[in-house]
């Protein structure tokens, strides 16, 4: 399949809807990021790599982090993470206070910002004054890149005006769900949002989600098979909060998005995906983005469905 033609139609295709949208303005420094970038990057397990657009420019992953830590819990704690997470979608928006309260501070799933946190929180209980280092570490492992850091600007932006976030993790401290110190959790979770990558870079990073947990550079096995399925079923179901069945239906592949305009995906023993464009749906999603996505599946047939 020739796939850098099948990228120059999807970019021809979505240039019209590329001023649609809104970017994330209510984290400041997000709101200086030029609306106007776009890229889509793939990292196939032969090796072989396609892009098209701005596919070095490193921009904010936001919640593409949480698919990074969920991982690592999932690796360190197994189906006991799972008491204090759940594994349902939510339906309803992804910094919702509502329906964490009626449920007694147990987040729905580890990627809305509840959960999220939880799973940082369970980091830090294993790691300590470690925990975004081996946070950092773990994504510089499976993307073979030791270049790979985070945006301080972009995270005191995140920590100065992350007041729902803080009513989340107060609540589940509330709850007695969080175990560690609400302004050190905090203070992981916001860098950790703050990690920025390329397109490229997050595409390939994918790869050991579509190969069974195993790194094909490496040969390293971060995962069980049994573990990635985990993880890729819930970025399936949940990695687009109250769009992840539209997600699901649309596009047909488990993806992960962040409100910093990037989406990842993969395709089962073929393939890491990411797409970046920084304007946003009305449910915090890269609209251009997805849509890219929706007519990549189309036109390749590379749905799991």
């Amino acid at each position: 399949m020739n796939y850098q033609k099948v990228l120059e139609e999807i970019r021809d295709e979505v240039e019209p809807i590329l001023k649609k949208g809104k970017i994330a303005d209510y984290i400041p420094a997000l709101k200086r990021v030029d609306p106007s970038h776009f890229a889509i990057s793939l990292s196939l397990l032969d090796g072989r790599t396609f892009g098209i657009g701005d596919v070095d420019f490193k921009f904010s992953i936001q919640s593409i982090s949480k698919v990074f830590t969920y991982s690592m819990a999932v690796s360190l704690f197994g189906e006991a993470l799972h008491k204090r997470v759940g594994h349902e979608p939510s339906g309803n928006p992804f910094n919702s206070l509502v329906q964490l309260e009626y449920e007694k501070g147990i987040p729905r799933n580890p990627f809305i910002n509840a959960g999220a946190i939880v799973i940082t929180d369970m980091l830090n209980s294993k790691y300590k004054a470690k925990t975004f280092d081996k946070i950092l570490d773990f994504i510089k492992s499976v993307s073979n890149n030791q270049n790979i850091n985070y945006d301080k600007e972009v995270a005191l932006s995140e920590a100065e005006f992350g007041y729902r976030n803080m009513a989340l993790i107060n609540m589940m401290k509330s709850f007695k769900n969080i175990k560690n110190n609400v302004d050190d959790i905090m203070d992981i979770y916001t860098k950790q949002c703050s990690i920025s990558m390329s397109s490229r870079e997050l595409s390939s990073a994918m790869l050991f989600l579509a190969n069974h947990g195993i790194d094909t550079t490496t040969n390293t096995q971060y995962l069980t098979s049994s573990q990635a399925k985990r993880v890729n079923s819930l970025m399936l179901t949940c990695g687009h909060y109250d769009a992840s069945g539209d997600f699901a239906f649309r596009v047909g592949l488990p993806g992960k998005s962040g409100v910093g305009g990037g989406i990842v995906a993969i395709v089962p023993e073929k393939m890491g995906i990411c797409v970046w464009s920084p304007r946003l749906n009305l449910q915090g999603n890269s609209l251009a983005g997805t849509k890219a996505l929706e007519l990549f599946t189309t036109k390749t047939g590379l749905s799991i469905f």
